[in-house]
C-alpha cells in the first residue's frame, strides 16, 4: 500500500516547503518526480529550486531532456516516471492518481485557494479507502501538525 502525505500549505508558499521535502527524499536515498498541473509554473519553480538557499544545492531538471533517467529530482506536467522516482510530488493543481509504482505521494495545496481546498476534499475521499493517508496542516508558527 502506497503511503500518501496532504500538506495543506497555509502559512509559507510551496516554494519555501518543497525544497525541504525533497533534500529530506534526497536524503532517504529517493529520487523524486514533482508533477505540476500547469506547464507555466515549471519555468519558476525550477528557478525556485536553484535560488532557495545559498548554502544548498538540490539537483533537478525539468523532464525532456536527455538525462531525464539521471535526475535525482524531474520536474514534469504529465504522469510518466522519466527517472524511475521513488516519491511523486503533487502540486499547481495536479492531482494524484494510483501510486502503486511509488513508495510515498505528496500532495501539496494552497490552503488559500479555495478551488485547491475542495479538489484536495475530492482526492482524500477517491484514496482513503486503499491507501495509507496522513494529513499535514501548516501551524501559524509554520511548523507542521499531523491531523489524520
Amino acid at each position: 500500500m502506497t503511503e500518501i502525505l496532504f500538506y495543506h500549505l497555509e502559512q509559507s508558499p510551496l516554494e519555501k516547503v518543497l525544497p525541504a521535502l525533497l533534500e529530506k527524499s534526497l536524503e532517504r536515498g529517493w529520487r523524486a518526480a514533482v508533477e505540476l498541473g500547469d506547464a507555466d509554473r515549471i519555468k519558476p519553480l525550477d528557478d525556485a529550486l536553484w535560488t532557495y538557499n545559498d548554502e544548498s544545492f538540490l539537483p533537478h531538471a525539468p523532464a525532456g531532456g536527455e538525462h531525464d533517467a539521471e535526475q535525482p529530482v524531474i520536474l514534469t506536467t504529465d504522469t510518466a516516471n522519466p527517472n524511475d522516482a521513488d516519491v511523486r510530488f503533487y502540486v499547481a493543481g495536479a492531482i494524484p492518481r494510483d501510486g502503486e509504482k511509488y513508495q510515498r505521494l505528496v500532495y501539496m495545496f494552497d490552503g488559500h485557494d479555495p478551488d485547491a481546498v475542495t479538489a484536495a476534499r475530492a482526492a482524500w475521499k477517491s484514496l482513503r479507502d486503499t491507501n495509507d493517508i496522513t494529513y499535514w496542516q501548516q501551524e501559524p508558527n509554520g511548523r507542521w501538525a499531523k491531523k489524520g
